[in-house]
């Protein structure tokens, strides 16, 4: 019979294509934890060495808006995985991300994807395909919006900078 957290995992994008032998290898890094409706699991600025799937609840992605108030820009579900920009840029996370529902999460580490490389290297090239594929879909989504808003503010000037300096 079939582990229901393997079952799961399987179908979540992040570990898409990934044999049972390397699923359960993964499964056995993760840590699961849990969060309180209300809870923050981390703060726009933070340092970040983690990245999570989110197994149960709803939370949503904000980021502090030049007003002072955080701006929502993505609602999180059981499935959906966050904090993986962390992972790939180095960088302090990005955004706040507050628990709306009683959540459970599943973390997975820097440590964790390193010691994945080393263990099996095909199934770190997968995990980070799949991450980068959720990435580039963020993106496009980002897009769609960025333009919508634009066109209903008769924006026709929206640029966004192309160089980092």
């Amino acid at each position: 019979m079939m582990d229901p957290r393997a079952d799961f995992l399987r179908r979540t994008p992040f570990f898409g294509g990934l044999a049972d032998a390397q699923l359960a290898r993964v499964m056995g890094m993760l840590v699961e934890r849990s969060y309180p409706a209300g809870d923050t699991v981390y703060r726009e600025g933070e340092l970040g060495r983690s990245m999570y799937i989110v197994g149960t609840g709803q939370l949503v992605v904000c980021r502090g808006g030049g007003s002072g108030h955080l701006v929502k820009l993505l609602r999180l579900w059981p499935g959906d995985f966050f904090g993986d920009t962390a992972l790939i840029a180095i960088q302090p996370r990005d955004a706040t991300v507050l628990v709306e529902t009683d959540a459970r999460l599943y973390e997975l580490t820097n440590g964790d994807l390193y010691r994945l490389y080393q263990g099996d290297v095909h199934a770190y090239v997968m995990v980070l395909q799949n991450m980068n594929r959720e990435l580039c879909r963020r993106l496009l989504q980002a897009d769609d919006r960025i333009t919508e808003v634009a066109d209903e503010l008769g924006d026709d000037e929206t640029q966004i900078r192309s160089r980092v300096e």
